[in-house]
C-alpha cells in the first residue's frame, strides 16, 4: 500500500521531500497551506471561501487569486480522504501544527485505520542555537527540522489509536465552534485570543522615532504568545494599524528591507 505525507507549509514539505529521497522511499508529500492558528475557523469545512478572504485581505498581493489557490488544495484534501493510501501526519508543538493534525483526523475519523503520525519536539532540534530552545513554550513546527532530523525519524510513524482520532475530531469542531481570531496552544489546550494582543505588543515597541519594522516583528515573532507568528501577519498587523492612525509607517509597506515604524503621536523625525 502506498503512502502520503502530510505536513503544515511548504517548507516543511520540501524538507521532507528532501529527507525521503535521501532515505530512497519514492512517497508523496501533500503540503497544507494554510495556518489555522490565525484567521477565522466557522465554516472552513464547508467551503474555501472562509479562508480564502481572509488571507486575501491579509496578503496584499492583487496577482494572486486565493479562492482558485484553497479551492485548489480542498481539491487535493478531498483525493486523500477518498484514497486508501497509509496517511503520516508529521507535527510539531505549535498551535498551527496542532491544528492540522486535528483538522485532518476529522476529515478522515471514519478510516481511523489508515492515520498514522511522527511527533516532533523541541529536543529534536539539533541545532543548539535555534531560537526555539530559549522559548518558554517550547513551539516548534515541522519546518524547523532539517531533513537530516526528518530522516532519522522515519522509522518512528505511528498508528495513532482510534480513540485519540476521535478525541483529536471532537477537538477540532470545538475550536471551530470557538471561532476566535487568534488560537494559543498552551498545555495541550486551544484557547481564543485576539489580533488586539498583537497590536498591542506593536504599540509597545513604537518610538518616537523611525526605527526598522523588521526590528519590531522580531520581538513580535518572539513573544511568548501560545502560536507562532508569522512574518506575513505581522506585515498586516503593521498596515491595519498605520491605516487607523495608531502608527506611521513609511517605506514599502509589504517588505521589510525599507520598512520602517514610528509611534503615531510622534514627531517622528528624520
Amino acid at each position: 500500500m502506498s503512502t502520503i505525507h502530510l505536513t503544515n507549509g511548504d517548507v516543511a514539505a520540501e524538507s521532507l521531500r528532501t529527507a525521503l529521497s535521501e532515505a530512497g522511499r519514492d512517497e508523496r508529500v501533500l503540503a497544507l497551506r494554510d495556518d489555522l492558528a490565525v484567521g477565522p475557523l466557522r465554516g472552513v469545512d464547508d467551503g474555501p471561501d472562509v479562508r480564502a478572504d481572509f488571507w486575501e485581505r491579509v496578503i496584499a498581493d492583487t496577482k494572486r487569486d486565493f479562492l482558485r489557490e484553497f479551492r485548489e488544495q480542498a481539491s487535493a484534501q478531498e483525493k486523500v480522504a477518498r484514497d486508501d493510501a497509509n496517511l503520516v501526519i508529521w507535527h510539531g508543538e505549535s498551535a498551527a501544527d496542532q491544528l492540522t493534525l486535528r483538522r485532518i483526523c476529522y476529515h478522515l475519523r471514519n478510516s481511523p485505520q489508515r492515520l498514522n503520525e511522527v511527533r516532533l519536539s523541541v529536543r529534536d532540534l539539533t541545532d543548539p542555537g535555534a531560537w526555539a530552545h530559549s522559548r518558554k513554550d517550547r513551539s516548534t513546527s515541522v519546518g524547523m527540522f532539517s531533513p537530516d532530523v526528518l530522516k532519522a525519524r522515519l522509522p518512528d510513524a505511528a498508528p495513532i489509536s482510534v480513540l485519540r482520532i476521535s478525541r483529536l475530531a471532537l477537538e477540532w469542531q470545538e475550536v471551530k465552534h470557538a471561532n476566535g481570531e487568534t488560537r494559543r496552544w498552551r498545555d495541550n489546550t486551544f484557547t481564543s485570543g485576539s489580533f488586539a494582543e498583537l497590536d498591542a505588543l506593536i504599540l509597545e515597541q513604537a518610538t518616537e522615532t523611525w526605527q526598522p519594522a523588521a526590528r519590531v516583528g522580531a520581538e513580535l515573532m518572539a513573544a511568548e504568545l501560545g502560536f507562532l507568528v508569522s512574518d506575513t501577519v505581522v506585515l498586516w498587523r503593521f498596515r491595519e494599524l498605520a491605516a487607523t492612525r495608531r502608527i506611521k509607517l513609511r517605506g514599502d509597506a509589504n517588505a521589510w528591507r525599507s520598512l520602517e515604524l514610528c509611534a503615531a503621536l510622534a514627531p517622528c523625525p528624520n
